[in-house]
């Protein structure tokens, strides 16, 4: 996937801020004056001096009864919602899907493709994507098993529904631990339901947030119901390419080939390699395994959170992975690490690629390679606590990680060693191997002797 930072985000979808207000009531007792002859007055004035306190009283309980009143009265208002909103009928899953759909299309309103429009850039997606793969195929000396119509030219919202299924498919495992049951009484319902609306808004924020940044993305199917060797699709979001290509003053076709080379070169990691998915896939599904035991203990509320807690207080202060990794055990921060591993390869052979053959390729690579590092490195604040908070940045690491590991490699032995890492799942390195990449080389070359140099 090629995300990019063009975008910004605004949480209601239309770029306005929101701001939130509490009114302050204010109770005011007003008299009315009244004339009366002066001696009366002056009389009434002093009768007024000698009980004003307990005038005073008066008027303090007088106000406090009223807002004793008035704190009742919206008591009573908002119990009417809670109660309200307790009873809406909703969906018993976790995520209510088609709330969390409406989130992220509110998000992307605009910018929709025609049907004509649609089938003219399949077609000429499709062609770019041809042209890659003989070059590919030339490079790596690894070939597609088939070749068949895979590539989409997408608007925001055809990549949101596209991602929405394969979010649902993610979440299956942990939905069927039911942990948002049917709860007796209105205080289980409505906790359910602030449960079901905020893990609604978050998915949703996520997908909203992402179809504005994408520009493409090899999907292949894993935890699926499609065969684990069908071919993969290629989806370009054209809305987004649009708007980086003006901002960037990019050239508007070498730039679509050069998305297409990177992508085109995923659909060879994956499927010129057959294992290599069939690996992947079961990553997933002990991963997956991990995340419905980690349920188990949310399900036992405060007990399981102390089991979290247990886990922070007791790891590794040396370790500095990301706030995801603070909550794993330690098996589960392996398995954490090897997925982080397997994924720097495969950004970093495939950025390996583009620069390999892109720079014979296209005239103006290095100029669009360098706008497009440039712009990058251009994310505000906001765009940057976003990244850490949803992990994203890790993937943004895995792009430079896995590229120098693969860099390095070609540099001392040359490609023919560094497309080892397709051999097998015991070629592929780890995280500390990444980081010292004549590691790595010490380790394969015990398993492939005859490709060790000559002394």
């Amino acid at each position: 996937m090629t995300p990019d930072s063009s975008a910004g985000l605004w949480l209601n979808g239309q770029g306005d801020a929101v701001a939130s207000y509490t009114p302050v009531v204010r109770f005011r007792i007003t008299t009315a004056r009244a004339t009366m002859p002066a001696c009366e007055r002056r009389g009434f004035m002093s009768q007024r001096m000698s009980t004003g306190r307990s005038a005073g009283v008066d008027r303090n309980r007088a106000v406090q009864t009223v807002g004793v009143m008035a704190g009742a009265a919206a008591g009573m208002w908002v119990s009417k919602r809670l109660r309200s909103f307790a009873d809406q009928e909703r969906p018993e899953a976790m995520i209510d899907w088609s709330r969390t759909r409406e989130i992220a299309v509110g998000m992307n309103k605009g910018n929709a493709l025609t049907a004509t429009e649609r089938t003219r850039l399949d077609a000429y997606y499709g062609e770019l994507v041809d042209r890659c793969i003989p070059i590919v195929t030339e490079y790596t000396g690894s070939t597609l098993p088939t070749n068949d119509q895979r590539t989409y030219a997408f608007d925001r919202i055809d990549w949101i529904d596209a991602n929405l299924v394969a979010f649902q498919r993610m979440f299956e495992p942990i939905e069927e631990l039911d942990l948002l049951s049917k709860s007796k009484g209105a205080l289980g319902r409505l906790s359910n339901g602030v449960n079901q609306t905020v893990l609604s808004y978050e998915v949703g924020l996520l997908l909203g947030y992402l179809a504005r940044r994408v520009l493409g993305q090899y999907d292949l199917a894993l935890l699926g119901r499609e065969p684990v060797d069908a071919a993969g699709k290629l989806y370009y979001v054209e809305p987004n390419i649009r708007g980086i290509e003006s901002k960037l003053s990019l050239p508007r076709d070498d730039f679509r080939m050069w998305l297409a080379l990177h992508e085109t070169t995923h659909a060879f990691e994956f499927e010129a390699h057959p294992w290599v998915r069939v690996h992947f896939n079961t990553l997933l599904e002990r991963y997956m395994t991990f995340m419905k035991q980690d349920a188990e203990y949310l399900k036992q509320g405060l007990e399981g959170l102390k089991v979290f807690a247990g886990r922070v207080r007791n790891r590794n202060t040396a370790d500095n992975g990301s706030w995801i990794e603070a909550l794993m055990n330690d098996e589960q921060r392996a398995l954490f690490n090897e997925m982080q591993a397997m994924m720097c390869v495969v950004e970093g052979y495939s950025n390996h690629v583009m620069n390999a053959v892109g720079k014979d390729l296209l005239e103006t690579y290095d100029e669009i390679s360098k706008k497009f590092e440039e712009r990058q490195r251009q994310r505000t604040q906001s765009e940057q606590l976003f990244a850490r908070l949803t992990g994203l940045n890790v993937k943004m690491e895995q792009y430079r990680a896995g590229e120098r590991f693969i860099d390095r490699i070609v540099e001392l032995r040359g490609h023919e060693s560094a497309s080892r890492v397709w051999s097998a799942p015991d070629y592929l390195p780890t995280m500390d191997e990444i980081r010292q990449p004549e590691k790595w080389l010490d380790r394969v070359d015990a398993l492939t002797p005859a490709l060790v140099p000559a002394s």
